[in-house]
């Protein structure tokens, strides 16, 4: 580490820190203006918005647009190098265009780490106080959001092991009952045990799971074997809240928590796993999309241009849009038509790391 890194590296560190706290409050002043009606509707003071919301607001915020912080801190500095002819003095001394390039990749490097981190245990947390002043404040009247039945049919069918598979029917989160219960277990592609109920509810103090006029038959070699139950205690590797659409459950989760909870729900036969899978490789993607955009900035503003600092910021946003689109049709398309996750969350930097190439052999070295 020489002077230049260093002169390179504060300049990079103080631009982008400025650049976040710049939109963070214009992303405060945004959503405010949007939630002002439910901040009124809830009754909390000031204060308690804040604990209550914008601590889980401010880093969510943070990891979505952290990204774009970079992009624009490196555009910003470096046209303004290029400007002075800082980088026409620095190439003309003998130093190589990839020396140049090194304090780049190294700040850009320690802060696609940085939001590795935040978006894999940090950000998850802040989630969990965001996601449920959501859900108690904001989306409490939206049925997409809010629902009280599981889904659509008003049933939830998972796999609780290998060889168990268990429904429920109209199960009511505030009741903690259900209208209908069934657990199956099969061996050798045959029923061999079954279990039915008029009625299922979850015991809060012995949190356990009771049934109501049950119906026991096992059947085996010898025939079938019937037994009636008034009330019968069963274990069921299923807790209340997993019967509850959480809308915000994949921002709750740490990678870890994310991953087992993925094995979990695939192991249960749960459809639907791509946004969850999506959002664990978009995680390590974003952070990589880090590195990436920092290059690339490079590469746009270190040629001196007429127009100044406008025309690289002007290339640098029209590239940022490009970026942000294919990332949302790369999403969209996993979701929907089931795209694999793991191409479609790195599907724009693969795309984008073309560009860079292309960038850098064309510029003025």
């Amino acid at each position: 580490m020489r002077k230049l890194d260093w002169y390179i590296l504060k300049k990079f560190f103080v631009t982008f820190f400025f650049c976040m706290i710049l939109f963070t409050a214009i992303a405060i002043a945004v959503d405010t203006s949007e939630k002002t009606d439910d901040f009124v509707q809830s009754g909390l003071t000031t204060i308690e918005l804040i604990r209550q919301y914008y601590i889980g607001f401010v880093p969510w915020i943070w990891g979505l647009l952290f990204p774009l912080f970079v992009f624009i801190a490196v555009i910003f500095i470096t046209s303004r190098m290029a400007i002075r002819s800082e980088i026409v003095a620095m190439l003309a001394s003998g130093i190589t265009y990839n020396r140049i390039l090194r304090p780049y990749f190294i700040g850009g490097l320690l802060l696609s780490i940085i939001l590795w981190y935040g978006n894999s245990y940090l950000i998850p947390k802040a989630n969990v106080i965001r996601g449920n002043f959501m859900t108690k404040y904001v989306d409490k009247d939206d049925p997409s959001q809010n629902r009280t039945f599981t889904s659509c049919f008003n049933c939830y069918y998972l796999r609780t092991d290998s060889n168990t598979f268990t429904g429920i029917r109209e199960f009511d989160t505030t009741t903690k009952m259900a209208r209908g219960f069934f657990m199956d277990r099969v061996k050798d592609d045959k029923v061999i045990y079954n279990l039915r109920s008029s009625s299922i509810r979850w015991d809060t103090a012995k949190k356990t799971w009771v049934l109501l006029n049950a119906v026991e038959r096992k059947v085996d070699s010898m025939g079938e074997v019937i037994r009636h139950y008034d009330t019968l205690v069963i274990k069921l590797s299923v807790k209340p809240s997993e019967l509850r659409k959480d809308y915000y459950l994949k921002d709750k989760l740490t990678s870890p928590e994310l991953v087992a909870f993925i094995k979990q729900e695939e192991l249960r036969g749960t459809e639907g796993l791509n946004t969850l899978k999506v959002e664990r490789y978009r995680r390590s993607a974003t952070a990589f999309s880090v590195l990436l955009l920092t290059f690339i900035g490079v590469v746009i503003a270190s040629r001196k241009t007429r127009g100044g600092s406008g025309v690289h910021l002007a290339v640098g946003i029209v590239l940022a849009a490009l970026f942000i689109i294919s990332d949302r049709f790369s999403t969209v398309f996993s979701i929907k038509a089931d795209f694999p996750p793991l191409i479609a969350a790195w599907l724009p930097n693969i795309a984008f790391t073309i560009v860079a190439w292309i960038l850098y052999r064309n510029a003025p070295k």
